[in-house]
């Protein structure tokens, strides 16, 4: 494992996922940790008050994100906790092969991640996919997870006619873009699955966007997130929520693709699951609001650090 220093003192940290790939990982408050430390030490949960001392989150992007999507939330957590966001495959820094693109790939970089960075017990924040991967690894490996959280990501089957809307939008989208502002209006104003038109989003997928010779692309090639769709869409996902032991927290937004019902069964269907709804927050609950989602989720992470590491269920 190598590791690299910005001159915003951002640590990057290079991993090698399922079948060699390399994968970049980032810890965005290294910065925050410094300064804030410094100026004002915090005891740890455990403890401590050291970077060795704090409890790990591996923090984990949807289909269509990036690490440095949750650079806000590892500065806000910082130094409290050493969180990590991982670029998955395909994505952001990390290599982007031709495959595989499966839900046990994305499983096995996400073990790699912990193991090589030495995060666990780690609770494992996901968004979307992210969050798929996140409640995978706790059910699969739950000797590496102490808590995980999932922000807006279903549990049912979507089935085939999701994959192939999915697939006509992508398509929709009119690449390349002239400039970066291009890019940020057409997914904020034009793009007909904002409705309503929201700015919020056009930031977050101008984020995902790189300069080329012709214009502005994202820096993910959508066939391989189509072929990352393909292997969970068909299936639901209850009996992999049920295995999953450590305590959990399911978000969604109050206007979010996750309903109120599924999620609220979501929680039923978990062992320790707990429930949390976020008002004026859409798909992009973190980015929607991210004053409410820092609170919710340094809530629940000190909630989980009181409780005994081994509780039963109730």
């Amino acid at each position: 494992m190598k590791q690299h220093v910005d001159q915003h003192t951002t640590l990057r940290f290079e991993v090698t996922g399922a079948g060699g790939t390399r994968l970049a990982a980032w810890d965005y408050a290294a910065a925050a940790t410094v300064a804030r430390t410094a100026a004002e030490p915090v005891a740890e949960p455990g403890g401590g008050a050291g970077p060795a001392d704090r409890p790990g989150v591996l923090l984990l992007h949807g289909l269509l994100g990036r690490a440095s999507h949750w650079a806000a939330t590892a500065r806000r957590l910082a130094p409290r906790y050493r969180a990590v966001a991982l670029d998955q495959r395909g994505h952001g820094h990390s290599e982007r092969p031709e495959g595989p693109y499966s839900t046990e790939a994305y499983l096995a970089d996400a073990v790699a991640a912990v193991e090589q960075l030495g995060l666990a017990p780690v609770t494992v924040v996901g968004h979307s996919t992210g969050a798929l991967t996140a409640w995978q690894l706790a059910a699969h490996r739950p000797d590496l997870v102490a808590a995980v959280v999932i922000c807006d990501m279903r549990a049912v089957a979507l089935g085939e006619a999701g994959q192939r809307e999915w697939e006509d939008w992508t398509r929709s989208w009119p690449l390349p873009f002239a400039t970066l502002g291009d890019a940020r209006r057409w997914f904020g104003e034009q793009d007909p699955w904002a409705d309503p038109p929201d700015p919020v989003r056009g930031d977050f997928f101008a984020e995902v966007m790189v300069e080329d010779e012709d214009g502005w692309r994202p820096q993910y090639a959508p066939r391989h997130l189509l072929r990352s769709r393909d292997h969970w869409i068909r299936d639901a996902h209850w009996d992999e929520l049920a295995a999953v032991g450590c305590p959990a927290l399911v978000v969604r937004g109050l206007d979010g693709e996750l309903g109120r019902a599924e999620a609220q069964e979501m929680v039923r269907v978990l062992p320790r699951g707990r429930y949390a709804e976020i008002p004026d927050a859409g798909h992009l609950v973190p980015w929607d609001q991210p004053d409410a989602w820092g609170d919710t989720l340094e809530r629940f992470l000190r909630e989980v650090a009181r409780e005994p590491q081994h509780a039963t269920p109730a």
